[in-house]
């Protein structure tokens, strides 16, 4: 009989050789695994590594792609403005150009017509003479209403030196400048005191052909005339109110809309014309906000104000909207938009009499 520990021929036991086969199977997976695991640690570092230097590339790369966005928003938003400035020109120049050819039908007209003649509107010389000739007689396209309405195109250019000062109201120690220059579209480009004198200009048109007489305190940008001679310009020309045309600035671009200014009940100067100044100041800016679609702001009262100080007629500012807002901005220096401005004050003025 042979026995299970031999091969039955003299050679190594079968039980011997299994074991020997396993040990040798374990001891070569035991380095496979352990070689395997060794290069997947190396693999993982590396991927790592690879990644690591990756990141310190590509963030210096997103970091000047940002700043590449920034520099193209900033440069967009200049060519918007500087378009818009243009475009303002433009339609400037066509207005200007509209206003000449009106001028010379005019002085074509026959100064016979209606037994009555055609002469520019008031204003107060340099020197603070009355060198002014009454601007409202014109009745050639509507016969007059009976009223006299002073405008007022608030500021002037600022090659004009206002900066002499004068009596903040009558017998005031508190002194102030004559005038100044007003604000600018932040993004028209626009200057107040060309905006003011343009929808003051359709407005005068507009009242006339209404039947208004109008005192203008001024139709240039050159003319040097203070706060306190325009009050008593166009009250010494028989004027029944008057309307100073503005327009408003703020520190955040996120104001925006129209408002009135009048004297307040306890003005030191002009508090018996609170009644009728707060009645023409709503008038206005209702009318006005109606016709324009800007948020209506109401009345703000002010006792600072020389040129409401020194009227002694129904007197009210109208902030016609706010040009450190885009939208405001860029509607009032259309001049298409500007019509729709001046009818909304005239309907106003409308509203004051009735």
């Amino acid at each position: 009989m042979r026995s299970d520990n031999t091969t039955g021929n003299g050679r190594i036991p079968r039980k011997l050789l299994c074991g020997f086969i396993m040990l040798h199977l374990r001891h070569s997976l035991f380095w496979i695994l352990k070689f395997q695991g060794k290069k997947h640690c190396f693999d993982w570092r590396n991927v790592t590594a690879r990644w690591q230097k990756m990141t310190s590339v590509i963030k210096p790369v997103q970091k000047k792609q940002k700043s590449m966005k920034e520099d193209i928003e900033l440069y967009t938003a200049k060519i918007e403005k500087k378009q818009a400035a243009n475009k303002y020109l433009q339609q400037r120049a066509q207005t200007e150009k509209a206003v000449k050819n009106n001028t010379v039908e005019h002085e074509r007209a026959p100064e016979a017509e209606n037994n009555q003649k055609t002469t520019k509107p008031s204003v107060f010389s340099e020197t603070g003479g009355e060198g002014f000739t009454d601007g409202g007689n014109d009745t050639s396209s509507a016969s007059n209403n009976g009223h006299i309405v002073g405008i007022d195109p608030g500021h002037q250019s600022e090659n004009v030196d206002m900066s002499a000062t004068e009596p903040n109201g009558p017998g005031s120690s508190t002194m102030k400048a004559k005038a100044s220059t007003g604000t600018r579209g932040s993004f028209s480009g626009l200057p107040e005191y060309q905006l003011n004198l343009d929808v003051s200009l359709l407005l005068k048109d507009i009242l006339e052909q209404r039947g208004y007489q109008v005192i203008m305190t001024r139709t240039d940008n050159d003319t040097a005339i203070s706060n306190k001679e325009r009050a008593e310009l166009v009250a010494s020309q028989g004027a029944e109110i008057c309307v100073r045309i503005h327009a408003n600035g703020d520190d955040s671009a996120d104001v925006s809309g129209a408002l009135t200014m009048c004297p307040s009940q306890q003005n030191p100067y002009v508090s018996s014309l609170y009644d009728s100044s707060n009645k023409l100041s709503k008038c206005i800016v209702d009318s006005y906000c109606a016709a324009t679609g800007f948020q209506n702001r109401g009345i703000i009262y002010t006792d600072s104000m020389t040129g409401i100080n020194w009227s002694t007629i129904p007197v009210t500012i109208v902030e016609m909207g706010f040009m450190t807002n885009q939208s405001d901005d860029l509607k009032m220096a259309d001049s298409s938009f500007q019509q729709t401005m001046a009818e909304g004050i005239a309907n106003g003025i409308d509203a004051y009499f009735q």
